[in-house]
């Protein structure tokens, strides 16, 4: 009776598997602050790609982790590198699946910041320019979608015009439009090599306390062409999910970030927990506050779940 009546449901179509990709072959490297996660070469994300695809997982977003990282960033345009390559493996082993790249300088940079730096301080403008080549050469790979994840302003547009003059019209901006200066991104920059080697983001990410600033941003980024729109980090700000899904008729994806995952693996290993129960339970409550699409690292385990004993 219970699933005959439920309002929300998590299905395997609502879901992204993030990867992280480094050079290589062969290569499972476990990320020892995110359990179940590793670090993987390029045709091992073809694996995982054909797996998610085979567990109705419609799309991947890959983060990069270079072999050597430079001021610049410019391992970030690298066609050579773990992103572009995982790209073409995964088209030729699974290219019915939707293939994301997340669009940002900081995995690239020695300094660990999202953009061009100069005395310290980002450089939008200089930073959108560096965007357009990457932009471009993940469509030239055959990415799906592109994930800008700087919040420079007018980075949106700036990668929009980019992709159609490079008559890239196809691909699709899932725009981080709304991502906070978290706390809860830890283990993730421990997974990517990409904590700041000075100062930090708080200059080009959002407060945590603003939830207007948050329906302006996402309205801006609506307007200068995003295709989804993303809030960031999904659990502590299911209340932003809610308002930007009042506001807006494009899909809305949000992120549970790599905090929000390890404090429920973290827990449930302690046996302070319900591990499963509380995936279920937390994806939940981001689909209901609004999401379309949530990003986790739980999506394989959710889908495989579901395909083996239906809907929790």
């Amino acid at each position: 009776m219970r699933r005959l009546v439920r309002e929300t449901d998590v299905l395997p179509r609502h879901l992204i598997q993030p990867l992280f990709v480094e050079p290589g072959t062969g290569v499972r490297r476990p990320i020892p602050a995110m359990t179940g996660q590793e670090r993987i070469s390029p045709d091992v994300a073809a694996e995982e790609a054909s797996r998610c695809r085979d567990l109705g997982i419609p799309c991947v977003l890959l983060f990069g982790v270079p072999a050597t990282k430079d001021p610049a960033g410019s391992g970030a345009w690298d066609e050579r590198g773990p992103v572009h390559a995982a790209v073409r493996e995964i088209k030729k082993a699974a290219p019915d699946i939707l293939v994301a790249a997340d669009l940002c300088l900081c995995e690239y940079t020695s300094h660990g910041h999202c953009g061009v730096l100069d005395h310290g301080s980002v450089r939008n403008d200089a930073t959108l320019e560096v965007y357009e080549r990457v932009a471009e050469s993940y469509a030239r790979c055959g990415v799906d979608v592109v994930a800008p994840s700087g919040m420079m302003d007018g980075g949106v547009a700036s990668i929009r015009r980019a992709l159609d003059e490079a008559s890239a019209h196809e691909v699709a901006v899932m725009a981080y439009a709304v991502k906070y200066a978290s706390a809860f991104y830890g283990p993730f920059r421990e997974a990517a090599g990409s904590t700041p080697q000075e100062g930090d983001r708080k200059a080009y990410q959002m407060d945590p306390g603003n939830a207007r600033e948050g329906l302006r941003e996402a309205r801006l980024d609506d307007s200068e062409g995003a295709d989804i729109l993303m809030v960031k980090p999904a659990g502590p700000c299911l209340d932003v999910i809610a308002k930007v899904r009042a506001a807006t008729e494009k899909p809305l994806a949000a992120y549970q970030v790599s905090g929000e995952y390890a404090m429920i693996r973290t827990a449930g290993a302690a046996g302070l927990i319900d591990e499963r129960a509380a995936m279920w339970e937390s994806v939940r409550g981001i689909r209901r506050a609004g999401a379309d699409i949530v990003i986790t690292y739980f999506a394989r385990e959710l889908a495989k779940e579901h395909r083996s004993k239906g809907t929790h």
